[in-house]
């Protein structure tokens, strides 16, 4: 392949994948959110739990945000989200992108089940 075909064939690549949106498989850690985003007719939302924990202590979101500690256990309406609540309080378009940046978050491939991938118990004293 010369270096003029190279080029023209990463530019095709990177137009294919920029004109189709991809899906998402979960990562361990990951909490991937589907308990009503199909019925709703948008892709399962994968939150990576890891990126936020590393940034934050758990209290923000499981304390200041409401968030409960338990998978499954939270009933998170995108209305509240856009209301401020939950997400919404850091992605707001100032702390965070907004709610308008669908794809930022429905990334999971459809079928995706709802829940903690890799498991969702600790080995410490917080176990739940």
């Amino acid at each position: 392949m010369t270096g003029r075909s190279a080029i023209a064939g990463i530019g095709l690549l990177a137009l294919l994948l920029a004109a189709s949106p991809g899906t998402v498989h979960a990562e361990y850690g990951d909490v991937v959110l589907n308990k009503r985003s199909e019925k709703e007719g948008v892709r399962p939302v994968i939150f990576p739990h890891w990126f936020h924990r590393i940034r934050f202590r758990c209290k923000v979101c499981h304390f200041e945000l409401g968030f409960e500690m338990r998978a499954g256990a939270n009933d998170v309406k995108m209305l509240d989200m856009v209301e401020g609540k939950f997400c919404g309080m850091c992605h707001n378009g100032t702390v965070a992108w907004d709610m308008q940046r669908c794809d930022l978050c429905h990334v999971g491939r459809p079928g995706l089940a709802a829940g903690v991938v890799g498991g969702n118990q600790t080995s410490g004293p917080g176990r739940w």
